[in-house]
């Protein structure tokens, strides 16, 4: 079987992002990845269109049917009863049914204008808006980190694909390795977590057309304080993976 077929690399690509392959699978696709730069590029794509997934959800606070339910379940005696409702609102259900119904409807709107591949909907151009992406590999070969920016955008996303431990008075520093052989230059640090799935946004000293046109890899090094402009790694590379443009 040709694993590289673009039918078939595409949909074990998709499935390891998703984290659905498992087991020995899951071992022989990493295999192929430290093998085939085609089959880093296609988990490179499928990483960058699951990443915004992981932002994080801004809190809501509950609403007042809801302390008012706990009232009435912790101190029944000091609720009033509510009123019977109006027999208008029991045939057609109430202000809050509707509300509750327009909100479904544009949330529905949001969810496929975003997201069109979860009903089928989804065109090539609509997959992922130009962007540079970087997969960032262990030593194991195993994916770490993914790094990704809008092609003319000012920020880049990083995004933990397995827990990194970072030693006390050390950080994960990200690096670009020009493909001309330049100096690396600082991008921003790597959060540590013992989790994967963490997820930051950080601001970029230019835009990501001019920073990573002529870059061809990303690097994390681990450092003693956040790198500098004109500065460079003090040691080997904790991670390394290629930077790619998805356009």
């Amino acid at each position: 079987m040709n694993l590289l077929k673009p039918e078939l690399l595409e949909a074990l690509a998709r499935d390891y992002a998703l984290g659905t392959m498992s087991g020995g699978a899951r071992r022989r696709f990493e295999r192929l990845q430290r093998e085939h730069f085609a089959a880093q590029q296609a988990v490179a794509a499928w990483a960058g269109r699951l990443a915004h997934l992981a932002k994080p959800v801004p809190r809501l606070p509950p609403r007042p049917a809801v302390w008012e339910g706990l009232q009435q379940r912790l101190f029944p005696e000091a609720v009033p009863k509510p009123k019977a409702p109006p027999w208008w609102q029991k045939v057609f259900g109430g202000g809050q049914v509707w509300a509750g119904a327009l909100a479904g409807a544009l949330l529905c709107v949001v969810v496929l204008r975003q997201q069109p591949d979860w009903v089928g909907l989804e065109t090539h151009s609509e997959a992922l808006p130009p962007s540079y992406v970087g997969l960032l590999l262990d030593s194991a070969g195993k994916p770490a980190v993914l790094a990704s920016s809008r092609r003319h955008g000012k920020q880049i996303t990083i995004k933990l694909l397995q827990p990194l431990a970072v030693p006390v008075g050390r950080v994960a520093q990200l690096w670009g390795l020009p493909k001309d052989g330049g100096a690396p230059f600082p991008l921003g640090q790597v959060p540590p977590s013992d989790r994967p799935g963490v997820s930051v946004t950080l601001a970029l000293p230019d835009s990501a057309e001019k920073l990573f046109f002529g870059t061809s890899r990303l690097a994390v090094s681990l450092e003693v304080a956040p790198a500098k402009p004109g500065d460079k790694p003090s040691g080997d590379f904790l991670l390394s993976g290629h930077c790619v443009k998805l356009w």
